[in-house]
């Protein structure tokens, strides 16, 4: 409950400021849908309206302001109807669409009948697409951390790759993933590559970097009365390594894994963009800001926050259980 109370306490405040954002983020649109409904409003012309500060027009057209929560095309959707799109995509099996004379597997949409909703994947859930996500991202994570720790080793114990890669390492984090990602997408899908692998290849483009970082730092932590005194026992390289600098390490690299997985999770989504993927967080915000559906944007770009922050739980998990049982945890 010492954790629960603050936490609380924070989304609180950041719904309340949503639900105050939702007012003048939609008051434009609502004045103007007043407007040519022939309701009287101050000034009475759109031209007029586009020179008028919208503090001002908030505040000569407050009756106005209740229209600016009932928008099916809101800039900034209320909460409440993220809320029910979250549970309608992830729960939303229970809408139940009549499909006349097609099959489960057929691609025909044409068959639904009025007031089903149209789903790719036939109605697949919200927490399928975020499985389409995350998969890519576990194994572009597993390969971003499995390289970042092997740079990080050879960086500490040798002088040539810490003056060689380590300054291409922080020059590859300056490309945006935005036109790298396109690229990749572009050249594996020109050699037959294509499916989980190169949305992985982005997605530990990003998380591989944090890991050096953090390993390098790690590594070097020891001070110089440990080496010391571990060289009086005649270590050598290796049982230094194991004994001394990797244990030192641990704090830093699961410090480094929580800002790579998230990391990895944002190439995972960038990298669905480009290729037209029809499953993925990715694709729903793409075909969300296709036809202009603020909310199924916003639905699943909580589903992503989500998502991070249960594999930022299980990294913290197993940190804290791998460093108490090595009488590390502080």
């Amino acid at each position: 409950m010492r954790n629960v109370f603050p936490i609380l306490t924070i989304v609180a405040v950041i719904f309340a400021i949503w639900y105050a954002a939702v007012i003048p983020m939609n008051f434009r649109l609502a004045l103007d849908a007043a407007t040519r409904g022939g309701e009287e409003v101050i000034p009475a012309t759109p031209d007029e309206q586009g020179e008028t500060g919208l503090i001002r027009l908030m505040l000569d057209n407050p009756s106005v302001m209740p229209a600016a929560y009932a928008f099916e095309r809101p800039r900034l959707p209320q909460p409440g109807w993220v809320a029910t799109e979250i549970y309608d995509a992830t729960f939303g099996l229970i809408r139940r669409c009549e499909w006349q004379g097609w099959g489960e597997d057929s691609d025909n949409w044409t068959g639904l009948s009025d007031g089903c909703l149209r789903v790719v994947a036939h109605n697949r859930s919200l927490i399928f697409h975020a499985w389409q996500t995350m998969a890519p991202t576990l194994l572009g994570f597993a390969i971003g951390t499995g390289l970042g720790i092997l740079l990080a080793v050879g960086i500490v114990h040798n002088r040539v790759m810490d003056l060689g890669v380590m300054p291409w390492a922080i020059a590859s984090q300056t490309i945006p993933i935005l036109a790298i990602a396109p690229m990749v997408i572009v050249v594996l899908n020109a050699v037959g590559v294509q499916g989980l692998l190169p949305k992985s290849l982005i997605s530990s483009y990003l998380s591989f970097f944090p890991v050096v970082v953090g390993m390098v730092k790690g590594l070097r932590s020891p001070g110089a009365m440990d080496l010391d005194l571990m060289q009086t026992y005649s270590a050598s390289r290796s049982q230094i390594f194991w004994k001394l600098r990797l244990p030192s390490s641990l704090p830093y690299l699961f410090a480094s894994l929580k800002v790579g997985i998230a990391a990895a999770l944002v190439g995972t989504i960038v990298a669905e963009l480009p290729t037209g993927a029809r499953f993925g967080l990715g694709a729903r915000l793409l075909t969300g800001s296709y036809y202009g559906q603020t909310v199924q944007i916003w639905a699943a770009l909580i589903m992503a926050a989500v998502s991070a922050a249960l594999l930022v739980w299980v990294i913290t998990t197993i940190e804290k259980r791998t460093l108490t049982t090595m009488g590390l945890n502080r």
